[in-house]
């Protein structure tokens, strides 16, 4: 039986705040406090280091759950689990040099992930940030990171750049910053379409400092089978998949709920639930989500269990965030032609719900990398020249 953290009582409290943050755009302050009250920000912390050790398939269960509650938190709050998956995922190959991000997540730090430049499609391959070795192991990093959700509240922040001073070529420095140690501006400048609440603004490095202990990886840019990178592929595609696919179940439950309420002027009351048309589109949308499950479930399960699928690990774990969301964004657009005009206003949750389904497409890996990785998986590269 699934563990679980969060309780029906807690969901439907954070659900209620859902629609005000999205209106006044602010950051969801008291879900944050309820949380980590909760356990929740330890959940994926193994009990070995204080946590609750709930499995990663566990943790995307508890992540649908959440984002069915309210998406712009469940977002948000994926970046920090996505720290203690990989800190797991590394100490899994038995490597301890990150069981620090676990230990400081045990004790209440918040984690951030600064990763993602604008304009930069090698994401984790390659930075335009610098990272400027200190002379003793650490480095400085400055550059200028987008979409850093919990943006209000993050106390760590993992991150990465370029070093180019070695004789040895440039090479990709990933380390942890701290909020408090300098050389990090936060901007004030969240103000999206939707995931509003998750306040992922732009954070500005300059110089900001990260001693040896807290440097992680120096390796060569490009495609890596190092466990720390393969561990953020991994966390982050599959907790991503589990927060769209639960903003596309709670769009299919109010999809159900208001064709169940809605009645037809044409069939002398009926509700529009026994229109055979709305019947085929909301089995339609149910039979897609349906498929989701089992695949989000089935590659949490086999990076729990350290599986090896070989060359395919990658490509498979961009696909199921690509299927994700965008059958996310499909069985929400549905939701939304059964349930009326109504659902066009923006005190509509469906209104809501679409918006931030949108995000989807926005996250690595999109649509055309994934092509492109398995592509290159069952083709082979195209030769240079």
């Amino acid at each position: 039986m699934p563990r679980q953290v969060l309780t029906d009582d807690l969901l439907n409290r954070i659900r209620s705040r859902a629609a005000g943050y999205d209106a006044a755009n602010e950051f969801f302050t008291e879900d944050l406090a309820d949380l980590v009250d909760a356990g929740y920000l330890t959940a994926f912390v193994p009990e070995s280091f204080g946590g609750a050790g709930l499995s990663l398939a566990e943790m995307a269960r508890e992540q649908m759950r959440l984002a069915g509650a309210a998406p712009a938190t469940a977002l948000a709050v994926n970046m920090h689990h996505v720290w203690v998956g990989v800190a797991r995922t590394v100490l899994a190959a038995g490597d301890h040099s990150t069981d620090f991000v676990l230990t400081e997540a045990a004790a209440g730090e918040l984690f951030a992930f600064g990763v993602s430049e604008a304009g930069n499609d090698l994401v984790l391959f390659g930075s335009g940030s610098e990272a400027r070795p200190d002379g003793a192991g650490g480095y400085s990093f400055s550059g200028t990171k987008i979409f850093t959700s919990l943006s209000p509240a993050w106390t760590r922040m993992g991150t990465f750049g370029t070093d180019s001073t070695g004789t040895d070529g440039p090479h990709n420095v990933w380390g942890f910053i701290r909020r408090d140690g300098g050389g990090v501006q936060v901007k004030d400048d969240w103000d999206a379409l939707g995931m509003r609440a998750s306040q992922s603004c732009t954070t500005v490095l300059d110089g900001a400092h990260a001693p040896a202990d807290r440097i992680v990886r120096r390796i060569p840019p490009g495609p890596t089978t190092d466990p720390f990178i393969f561990g953020i592929f991994a966390n982050f595609e599959i907790l991503l998949a589990a927060v769209y696919t639960g903003v596309a179940q709670r769009a299919l439950d109010v999809a159900v709920a208001t064709v169940q309420s809605r009645r037809s002027m044409k069939n002398a009351g009926a509700p529009y639930a026994h229109d055979p048309d709305i019947r085929w589109r909301l089995a339609d949308a149910a039979i897609e989500l349906d498929g989701i499950y089992p695949q989000v479930d089935a590659i949490a399960r086999d990076v729990d269990a350290g599986a090896d699928r070989g060359a395919l690990w990658l490509p498979q774990l961009s696909a199921v965030k690509s299927r994700a969301t965008e059958t996310a964004l499909r069985v929400v657009e549905k939701a939304i032609r059964v349930s009326g005009g109504s659902a066009y206003f923006n005190r509509a949750e469906l209104s809501r719900l679409y918006r931030d389904v949108l995000a989807g497409l926005f996250h690595p890996s999109d649509d055309e990398s994934v092509h492109g990785a398995w592509a290159n998986a069952l083709l082979g590269p195209v030769p240079a020249g």
